[in-house]
């Protein structure tokens, strides 16, 4: 089947190219007659309006960019399910940029996305970021922007979280009833929200149970799998009490894994474990691995959900409009509970 393009449509019909696009758009500006006689002929014609030039004259790119500091995480997949649910919705296209953790690289697409290339912007922070500065930038060109999971408060816009701090103090409070009675508490970056909130839920859960705050047993893993793998075995070897271990991320938790493996160490006779994890795979783990499952896909479709309000009403991004979701802890087989 051939089509005819606007140009080929105003020649058939002997007007104008400007006055068959009003006509299509049912504008007062053209009679009701012309109007359906413009629409009879395209129908007839296979008329195929040109969505790229519909939204340059709309100053619109029906398109949304979503930043994110990586892909091999299953919360970040399933969060980007869920921003496309609502993209679809919307009739809108995702475009996905990563930082790969880098500070410099989200300031690279920031710059990059000032030139209006998108309608909106979704973001979860990398972990080298220290200034939001660069977002603030981004901000003043008065593209609507919504920040999720990796979050900063000073930056003024609406965010989409889980309850960090309730759900670190509920994984460390579990630990210490399984028996752990020294704990480590392995993280990504104090700097983002996510490593500060988590952190302060472990310090009030081991504060609560009388049992004192130990700086050595923070662990920072913001590095390559293989760097984290060597800093959390190297902290086993040199506290051999450790019989806890609570991973604010998934791939901390996978390297403890490894790091007890290569050490002998057993788990959970000798060491328990949870992390935040939304893997499918945590329950067919050697032994399966406790959780606190993060509701990703609900994170992703609520932020996507706030953009999509302020882009289609023309209304600003305001922080008023943030929200936590709640967390689940599921206990297996890594902290000594009976898998379900």
């Amino acid at each position: 089947m051939s089509f005819v393009n606007l140009k080929q449509l105003a020649g058939e019909l002997g007007l104008s190219s400007s006055t068959v696009s009003r006509a299509m758009r049912d504008s007062y500006e053209i009679s009701t007659a012309t109007r359906e006689r413009v629409k009879a002929v395209a129908q007839l014609l296979n008329y195929q309006p040109n969505p790229f030039a519909s939204s340059l004259r709309n100053n619109v790119t029906k398109t949304i960019g979503v930043i994110l500091p990586q892909l091999d995480n299953h919360f970040f997949s399933l969060a980007i399910n869920g921003i496309e649910e609502v993209a679809q919705q919307n009739g809108y296209h995702v475009l996905i940029y990563l930082t790969h953790d880098s500070g410099e690289k989200e300031k690279a697409v920031s710059k990059y996305l000032m030139s209006g290339r998108v309608d909106g912007i979704l973001l979860a922070l990398a972990t080298g970021t220290r200034s939001v500065s660069h977002l603030e930038k981004l901000k003043l060109t008065g593209v609507p922007l919504v920040q999720f999971d990796r979050v900063n408060k000073a930056l003024q816009t609406a965010t989409v979280t889980t309850d960090d701090f309730a759900s670190s103090y509920q994984a460390t409070e579990h630990l210490i009833k399984a028996g752990c009675r020294t704990v480590a508490h392995l993280l990504i970056s104090e700097s983002l929200s996510i490593g500060s909130r988590r952190l302060h839920g472990y310090q009030a859960a081991l504060r609560d149970h009388q049992i004192p705050y130990d700086a050595g047993l923070v662990l920072n893993g913001r590095g390559s799998n293989d760097e984290n793998l060597r800093l959390i075995t190297r902290l086993l070897q040199q506290r051999p009490d450790i019989d806890g271990i609570f991973a604010s991320v998934e791939r901390l938790a996978l390297s403890s894994y490894q790091a007890c493996q290569r050490l002998g160490i057993s788990i959970p006779k000798q060491v328990k474990i949870i992390g935040f994890s939304n893997m499918e795979t945590a329950s067919l783990l050697a032994p399966s691995l406790t959780t606190i499952t993060q509701p990703a896909y609900a994170i992703g479709k609520e932020a996507a959900r706030i953009l999509f309000h302020a882009i289609i009403k023309h209304k600003p991004v305001l922080p008023t409009q943030s929200l936590e979701l709640k967390s689940e802890l599921i206990a297996r087989a890594s902290t000594g509970s009976t898998p379900r």
